[in-house]
């Protein structure tokens, strides 16, 4: 049977043709003189230096029309870009700070958009419900670390035989995290669906609104614990040898029984988040055998827009979130129960403060040229169930599959993902899908562990 699915996949592979690329460019220009525009300093994070990829996948049963999906996505992205318009710009390096980034504006500056065709149906490979497929890499653009900086917002559209189609983006970090892209898409598609203009109001000004204190000042002891200065080191360098992505079935019978069984341990209640969060990084590092005394870190991202003081406005599409953490030693990780690390998680999110916000800042002003970086050994964790991503709809209904291809994450090259279900796939309805990378040593041990969770069972074991 895995054969089987590797032919189909390398024969669907062979079977998407690129038709065209073209560059789309603001309808009307922006600007009149070419300029440069300032990033914030959670912008210019070394941990964000990267190109993050992810594809929507849309029927055509939603809304039957004969409409090409390319030609209404180029052209509402055309209008849109006349306010986003710095997603069309060039990301460089400062002249006069090289280890900076910046975005230069330039007339006749837009967006590449690449034209494909597929001879098969979003049907026949399950509406793309498989986040480990290797077919998903085709529907994506793959820009290398030059052409991300020269082009950092690049888009596909591959139309399907039964008329669905895929968008799939590449979108460097530095620009927006995936509230400020989704904010984008959801203006374009607002355009394609027949508005005459966007509801949204973008707000730039990202020096002012999440730029250093004058004098830049660390007032925060956890930032200082969290990151640690390695001159010459880049993030996403961490040598752990070749790594793959998996995906895993979550029941929701199974976490229903753990979440009764740590709250029968502990009295605690606890989010999906902060209980799989805690068993799953106690499998990874389990199952990765890492030292004892090495220290292991979870971390995630929180939004901090309307944490900070003064909020930041409802147009604002930077980034906006900062990372947090929780540290342990592998042994102390390993050997406490998980209803102890799942309330480490929970008590953690209090810790973001404006002042944990104003001091991050801070300290990626007062330290980047003396290479910031979280450490080794980092388990990013991100939860899509309800991020806001399968609202973007083009006319076509939302996606009914919306899936991340990033291979690092806040610092991690070994990310998890909790991911929903295709809205369109019939084989699965209940419960969601984790999508973990993690070294090939350790894969054997961890499929181990997590069978738990799609197992059928009539209680929690009570020996994890």
């Amino acid at each position: 049977m895995e054969q089987q699915h590797k032919q189909d996949q390398t024969l669907s592979m062979e079977r998407i043709k690129t038709l065209e690329r073209i560059v789309v460019i603001p309808s009307q220009p922006p600007f009149l003189q070419d300029h440069s525009l300032p990033l914030s300093q959670l912008d210019t994070d070394p941990n964000l230096h990267l190109t993050f990829r992810y594809l929507r996948a849309y029927t055509s049963t939603a809304s039957p029309t004969s409409l090409d999906p390319f030609n209404v996505i180029s052209s509402s992205l055309s209008n849109a870009l006349n306010q986003f318009y710095p997603l069309a710009a060039t990301l460089r390096r400062r002249p006069t700070s090289p280890h900076r980034l910046e975005l230069w504006c330039a007339a006749a500056q837009g967006i590449p958009l690449v034209r494909a065709a597929a001879d098969f149906t979003l049907h026949s490979v399950n509406h793309l419900d498989d986040p480990a497929s290797p077919l998903a890499e085709q529907l994506v653009p793959d820009p290398g670390p030059e052409e991300g900086l020269e082009h950092p917002c690049i888009l596909q559209v591959t139309v399907f035989a039964c008329g669905g189609f895929v968008l799939g983006a590449a979108m460097h970090h530095a620009l927006c995290d995936g509230m400020g892209g989704t904010l984008f898409f959801n203006a374009v598609a607002e355009l394609a669906r027949g508005a005459t203009r966007m509801t949204v109001e973008t707000v730039w000004e990202r020096d002012r609104l999440l730029g250093p204190r004058k004098p830049p000042r660390v007032d925060s002891p956890l930032v200082d614990e969290f990151l640690r200065l390695e001159k010459g080191v880049l993030p996403y360098e961490e040598g752990v040898g070749g790594v793959a992505r998996e995906c895993f079935h979550v029941k929701d019978e199974c976490l229903h029984m753990m979440k009764r069984s740590l709250l029968e341990q502990s009295g605690f209640n606890f989010t999906v988040f902060e209980a799989l969060g805690a068993y799953i990084w106690r499998a990874k590092v389990m199952a990765s055998g890492i030292e004892g005394e090495e220290k292991v870190k979870f971390a995630y991202s929180i939004n901090i827009r309307r944490l900070v003081k003064p909020a930041v406005p409802g147009g604002y599409w930077g980034n906006g979130c900062v990372p947090m953490y929780v540290v342990l030693s592998a042994k102390e990780l390993i050997e406490r129960p998980i209803w102890e690390t799942a309330e480490l998680i929970k008590k953690s999110k209090s810790n973001v403060s404006d002042e944990y916000v104003r001091s991050y800042i801070d300290y990626q002003e007062l330290h980047f040229g003396d290479g910031i970086t979280a450490g080794r050994e980092v388990s990013g964790f991100t939860d899509w169930r309800h991020l806001g991503h399968s609202t973007v709809d083009f006319g076509w209904g939302g996606p009914v599959t919306v899936l991340p291809l990033g291979r690092n994450l806040l610092g991690s090259v070994e990310p998890c993902f909790f991911l929903p279900y295709s809205t369109a796939s019939s084989q699965n309805k209940e419960g969601f899908k984790v999508l973990v990378t993690l070294r090939h040593s350790a894969l054997p041990a961890f499929r181990q562990a997590m069978q738990v969770f799609s197992a059928t069972q009539d209680h929690w074991p009570s020996h994890i």
